[in-house]
């Protein structure tokens, strides 16, 4: 699994940073020597798609995707165990799907043969992309699912996402030091 976050790293990194040169060279030769690079458009498109699927793997392992946290937030240890799993599960069902289908859809383009229009290179090139990100996803879901499954429920941390900004901001301590600096004065 190190590899393939690894490489969606990689990956995420390299297609940003190149979407963002890419555009930026264009817009330079557009307006300084008014002559514009005709495929740069949509290789910048792809490079920030690609970036995008590969930075979504990362973000699984981070647990940066946005999730409604609510109930977990009140429930009890064991019942957050038991919904957490839930929950990853229902992910791993629909990563696996959407690359399934994202499969048969870069089949269904290499039987077309179809081309894009200022590249010129085959149009699976590009949405292949969709299955590998999923797949690379998935694999990541389900060590997930494993380590959760592995772990004593009393060893499960679920913080709200303000309580983890706050520990990484360190308010506390920085509150402390005010309070102590200004007599308790604020």
């Amino acid at each position: 699994m190190k590899f393939i976050l690894q490489i969606s790293k990689l990956i995420a990194a390299v297609g940003i940073a190149g979407g963002v040169a890419l555009a930026f060279v264009n817009v330079v030769a557009r307006y300084v020597f008014e002559s514009s690079i005709s495929w740069a458009s949509e290789l910048t498109i792809y490079l920030f798609l690609w970036s995008i699927f590969f930075g979504a793997v990362y973000c699984f392992k981070k647990d940066a995707h946005i999730a409604v946290d609510v109930f977990l937030l009140k429930a009890p240890p064991k019942l957050r165990k038991v919904l957490m799993l839930i929950s990853l599960f229902v992910t791993l069902v629909y990563l696996i799907a959407i690359s399934y289908y994202g499969y048969k859809y870069v089949l269904l383009y290499i039987d077309l043969g179809e081309v894009s229009v200022d590249l010129n290179i085959p149009l699976w090139i590009p949405y292949v992309v969709i299955p590998i990100s999923f797949a690379f996803s998935a694999i990541v879901v389900i060590g997930k699912i494993f380590t959760l499954f592995k772990t004593p429920i009393n060893e499960i941390s679920f913080k709200s996402e303000a309580d983890e900004l706050m520990e990484e901001m360190e308010v506390e301590t920085m509150l402390k030091e005010v309070h102590k600096k200004t007599g308790g004065m604020l």
